[in-house]
């Protein structure tokens, strides 16, 4: 009985430090992002990418609320990870393209705003704010923010790979 009663103990400590683990990372994203977007020193590129997960988080966070949806904290934390990864891998890869030639940089852009454009997460009808990246003209980050973003992040990086073989 003394063993049963700890391993249940153990196991709810487990899942509760898995719980506080996984809302931290998605506070950790946003929190970071919002220390750029507020720093004085930053460059207008850095805010303009921080503004831009900033607003991906809050729209995700609106959007869930808005349909009564619930979602634990794991697929939050994993939903903010994988857009700033996004965001990170794209910028990388817009380099790594450039150097190559312009239109493998086209390819590349092409790739990851394909990635979001199709794998949406709410098929919001609102589409002028969902895309209102992807149509400010010099967007650092021209993505939807109606984005399942580990979706996009697995079809862009595999796509993005292959593309710069």
């Amino acid at each position: 009985m003394k063993k049963t009663i700890l391993t249940f103990l153990v196991l709810i400590a487990t899942a509760n430090s898995m719980w506080a683990q996984s809302k931290n990372l998605y506070d950790v994203v946003y929190e970071e992002a919002m220390k750029v977007v507020n720093n004085p020193k930053s460059s207008d590129d850095q805010i303009q990418i921080n503004q831009f997960k900033v607003t991906a988080l809050n729209y995700m966070t609106m959007m869930l609320q808005k349909r009564g949806m619930k979602k634990d904290d794991m697929f939050f934390a994993t939903q903010a990870v994988m857009m700033s990864s996004f965001v990170t891998d794209y910028h990388a890869n817009v380099l790594k393209a450039q150097e190559i030639s312009p239109a493998k940089r086209n390819e590349i852009l092409k790739i990851y705003s394909d990635a979001c454009k199709y794998n949406p997460m709410f098929k919001d009808t609102n589409k002028e704010r969902a895309n209102a990246f992807v149509n400010e003209k010099g967007s650092l980050t021209p993505f939807c923010l109606d984005t399942d973003w580990e979706k996009a992040y697995d079809q862009a990086t595999t796509l993005a790979k292959a593309a710069l073989k």
